[in-house]
């Protein structure tokens, strides 16, 4: 949407529309810096009918497992990236999946990276769903500054994640991922493991080997750019059994685990947050092994945290 939107703008410069790119760019100048406080939310797109046909297009569900008080605030841990989090935004950025009536006094942010927000116009439209930038003051001032009953919803695994997906593999990145543990002991936000069944399986994906120059230029790209360059195949647009960029018709089961609560430290010592982390991939674990039959995966299907 970004890209084009950006087209769009530069062609009306040259057509006696050129005044709507002046006035946007001038808007545009004026509102630079409101993604950076979560921007504008507007519960009437969340709400937009459109959501529910992505969401039956799948489909994909939503499954609360315990309550979550609206006294606190909350990080979600969202697991696996895949390759374009359709769960992640589905459950958490619209309300397809009635995620206030499942959880009241709760409102949830997916957080992404903060170059989307560069992007003209697209940048309004997702802000306007509750999304806004995985940065540490953006993350700051929700968890601090905007009361309780928050929800960060972050991928953890992000890009590097997103390189290692495949159909049938249940791999998450998060052995050396810390930084939302110390966050979340900062604030004293609880942690909320979530995984998403069926999110690795939207998108078949040409995996080079490690040592490949091939792999070696993904990498390089994705630390310039910050989001992975994935070779990707999905399906036609009319047909499910051709060749295209549509995903895969495939379930996605969104599992809400229980939340771990920690202790509110201004500067955590690398012991504790050790320590959390570690009680945090166990908790993960044990998710995994106690929904994945419920969910359409075999009892011998195992998670690797790598």
């Amino acid at each position: 949407m970004g890209p084009v939107c950006m087209v769009l703008l530069v062609y009306l410069l040259y057509t006696p529309c050129w005044w709507l790119t002046a006035l946007y760019c001038l808007w545009l100048l004026l509102d630079w810096e409101s993604h950076k406080q979560a921007g504008r939310r507007f519960e009437c797109v969340r709400n937009w009918q459109a959501w529910t046909y992505m969401r039956d297009y799948f489909p994909i569900r939503l499954v609360k497992t315990c309550a979550l008080s609206p006294d606190k605030n909350y990080i979600f841990g969202y697991h696996p990236h895949g390759i374009f989090c359709f769960g992640a935004f589905c459950n958490f950025g619209t309300e397809a999946n009635g995620f206030s009536r499942k959880f009241p006094g709760i409102t949830p942010y997916v957080a992404t990276l903060s170059g989307n927000f560069l992007l003209p116009i697209a940048r309004d439209y997702i802000m306007s769903a509750g999304v806004c930038p995985v940065t540490h003051d953006t993350l700051d001032f929700l968890l601090s500054s905007n009361g309780v009953g928050v929800a960060v919803v972050i991928a953890v695994g992000g890009a590097a994640e997103a390189l290692s997906t495949s159909p049938g593999s249940y791999r998450v990145t998060l052995r050396n991922r810390k930084g939302f543990i110390r966050k979340a002991i900062k604030h004293g936000a609880a942690l909320v493991p979530t995984f998403s069944f069926g999110e690795s399986d939207t998108y078949s994906q040409v995996e080079l080997a490690e040592d490949s120059w091939g792999r070696r230029l993904q990498t390089r790209l994705q630390k310039i750019l910050g989001f992975a360059i994935c070779l990707i195949k999905g399906c036609g647009l009319f047909s499910p059994d051709s060749w295209g960029i549509m995903p895969y018709a495939r379930p996605i089961t969104t599992v809400v685990g229980e939340p771990i609560t920690v202790p509110q430290m201004s500067e955590p010592s690398p012991e504790v947050v050790d320590r959390y982390h570690t009680l945090y991939m166990e908790e993960l674990q044990r998710l995994f092994d106690r929904e994945k039959t419920r969910h359409g995966l075999k009892h011998t299907d195992t998670l690797l945290i790598q």
